[in-house]
């Protein structure tokens, strides 16, 4: 990815520059100089082969395909940590194609009336006597991309299948939630009068008014595999280095998995075509794409004691799911030698382009 940046990069915002995002530029930015000598790092010496090694900074961009790896792993301790030990259920919540065009063009508030809408909607459910009758928690994540970077903003919610309910615990039935045509029928009129607030309804095709939102609901276990599931999209970007096969002749070829028969193919775009693919999904800046409602919202955190005395069992235990791995030291990558500190490398300022 760093390399299409620096090839196409420049060339990309002298011909695009007044359409693209700040947080675009910075992003492509962050991703050019990621592990080079302008991002500063340390100096290394092997004293078993003589030879020096250097380890750059990483960018730490969110939208970086070298970067937050590393994160995924802590972030799943702390998610395996508020697992409670009851089914779990996973709701897909999709918006109309019609309205993609409004999210690109105002993506921080959308992606927030989008949360906004169906989190409300689904709690409202399920506090409905014909479906549980309780209070729940859930966390939601947004996604924005498909396997070929076309944009399809989605949200994912992973639920605990109970509520508390005149402070006891009752829990939903194990292959049942709530019913997913009706939750679309709400989420469509929060959604329509959160745009009328904001004065963007509008702007939007009178189609996606008649038109049945996506919804579905599925049992999913424990939630343990759907969190290992969910948790790349958090600290992953819509592409990764590993999937670009080549960049030549002003040509990206990427290869992506097909979901319908479980292959891999290929796909080649236009360097210019793939970038502004690439770009749609960078995030507006300070969003928050994890997001925490009903009794697991953070400001009630420190309730979930309560909730576990409720359900009246322990939590799963977050080293029995998900070990930590320990840290290794550097070594020589030549004869495998642990290699000795030197110096720090400051980092370069200056200019980006």
């Amino acid at each position: 990815m760093a390399d299409i940046v620096c090839q196409y990069g420049t060339e990309y915002l002298q011909k695009y520059d007044d359409h693209i995002l700040p947080s675009h530029k910075k992003a492509m930015q962050r991703i050019k100089y990621c592990r080079t000598p302008e991002m500063g790092g340390q100096k290394y010496l092997c004293e078993a082969c003589g030879k020096i090694h250097y380890s750059y900074h990483s960018c730490r961009d969110r939208h970086c395909p070298k970067c937050q790896n590393d994160r995924i792993d802590h972030w799943l301790e702390k998610q395996f940590d508020l697992l409670l030990s009851v089914p779990y259920f996973m709701a897909t919540i999709t918006v109309p194609q019609w309205l993609r065009p409004l999210f690109r063009s105002h993506q921080k508030t959308m992606y927030h009336i989008f949360f906004k809408a169906s989190a409300e909607a689904i709690m409202l459910l399920a506090k409905d006597k014909r479906f549980l009758g309780a209070d729940i928690g859930l966390m939601g994540i947004l996604q924005t991309w498909t396997k070929i970077l076309g944009y399809h903003p989605h949200l994912h919610f992973l639920i605990p299948g109970g509520g508390i309910r005149k402070d006891r615990w009752k829990y939903s039935k194990p292959d049942f939630f709530i019913h997913s045509k009706p939750l679309g029928i709400i989420i469509r009129a929060k959604f329509r009068d959160a745009l009328k607030k904001v004065g963007l309804y509008d702007l939007v095709p009178k189609q996606v008014w008649t038109q049945d939102w996506v919804c579905d609901i599925k049992a999913v276990g424990n939630g343990q595999a759907v969190l290992k599931y969910l948790a790349p999209y958090v600290y992953r970007v819509a592409i990764s280095d590993r999937s670009i096969l080549k960049v030549k002749d002003r040509k990206v070829t990427f290869t992506y998995k097909d979901r319908m028969n479980e292959t891999f193919k290929t796909c080649t775009l236009d360097a210019f075509e793939f970038l502004r693919r690439f770009l749609q999904h960078v995030l507006p800046k300070g969003f928050v794409k994890v997001r925490y409602f009903g009794f697991l919202a953070t400001k009630k955190r420190k309730d979930l004691d309560h909730v576990k005395e409720l359900i009246g069992r322990r939590l799963y235990h977050k080293s029995a799911s998900y070990p930590k791995k320990p840290k290794k030291p550097m070594t020589c990558p030549d004869c495998g030698n642990v290699l000795i500190f030197v110096c720090e490398i400051q980092r370069c300022r200056g200019s980006p382009w």
